[in-house]
């Protein structure tokens, strides 16, 4: 090869090599708990941010399984393909602190959903748990005010998310005449989660309230009590907006549900970590706290807040 070609090949290479770099964008990554529908609408936040930040990659991502081992693999396993920040919903959180710090030594880490404020994350975007149960026991004295018995279940007991949902709930439901006798776990178990309904229907005669506190579990709450026979015969305070629980509390069978906005948590965690990374630190609060409100859905909204679920899904 003579000089002439070398330089011009190496011309070539360094134009290649600019193009390359240029499309090197930034990636961000959000990491759930568990393959849920839940998960659709942080899903289509992150989607609509996409659209409004075209420097950079966004991903979305589930475990295999719903656990804080692979959840923690899958952050690993992303760091080492060159993610640049990371924002997820922890299945445990206590527990994986050591695996959080180790991530977050490396890249801006961020939680959703369920927080682990001991940890190095920089922020936690997302509902006040504590909040949202106390709205749940709003509705369940509401619709008891002669008071009653409540079975509550829930998929991961140590979660914080449901730790919190669950104290909100006596907290609100203190000295009305309403007590929370226990709280299954089901692990994310959908199986366990409807056998769990169905246990207590047959053991506990005396329990005129149930309480699902992850989304799955209202629907498996309504397939037991169809399947016996006792839908409308039970209160049944619901969280989050599966299709099934917002028809339950259309056709009354539900006194209400707790709707968190998992949509934009997936939308403002997505530019907010993309603001982050380009070095604006005015989003972050002082305690680390940015709070997505969450409302009460009745027979009285249920119609306007599905059409905008809708809107949001499609758009």
């Amino acid at each position: 090869m003579n000089k002439t070609s070398i330089l011009l090949a190496a011309a070539g290479f360094a134009v290649t090599t600019t193009t390359a770099m240029a499309d090197d964008k930034p990636q961000l990554a959000f990491v759930v708990n568990a393959a849920s529908d839940f998960w659709k609408l942080a899903e289509a936040g992150v989607n609509a941010a996409q659209a409004e930040l075209p420097g950079y990659e966004l991903q979305f991502r589930y475990p295999a399984q719903g656990t804080a081992a692979l959840q923690n693999a899958l952050m690993d396993d992303l760091v080492a393909a060159g993610t640049d920040a990371i924002m997820i919903s922890s299945a445990d959180p206590k527990n994986s602190i050591d695996a959080f710090n180790r991530i977050a030594a490396q890249v801006p880490l961020f939680t959703t959903d369920s927080d682990a404020p001991q940890s190095d994350r920089i922020a936690y975007l997302g509902s006040s748990n504590t909040a949202a149960g106390v709205q749940a026991g709003e509705i369940a004295v509401g619709a008891m005010p002669d008071g009653g018995k409540c079975m509550g279940f829930v998929g991961f007991l140590g979660a914080d998310n449901a730790k919190e949902r669950i104290a909100g709930f006596r907290q609100a439901v203190e000295g009305k005449g309403i007590e929370l006798v226990d709280v299954r776990g089901d692990d994310v178990d959908f199986a366990r989660a409807r056998s769990n309904v169905d246990d207590v229907l047959a053991a506990s005669p005396d329990i005129n309230c149930m309480v699902g506190f992850y989304s799955y579990n209202p629907p498996k709450i309504y397939e037991a009590l169809q399947a016996a026979g006792k839908l409308g015969d039970i209160t049944v305070v619901a969280f989050d907006e599966d299709p099934i629980t917002l028809g339950a509390v259309r056709e009354g069978s539900f006194a209400g549900t707790v709707v968190q906005d998992p949509y934009q948590w997936g939308y403002q965690g997505m530019k907010l970590m993309a603001s982050y990374l380009e070095g604006d630190r005015s989003e972050i609060p002082a305690d680390g706290l940015i709070i997505v409100p969450t409302k009460i859905i009745d027979q009285d909204n249920v119609d306007a807040f599905e059409a905008e679920l809708k809107k949001r899904i499609n758009g």
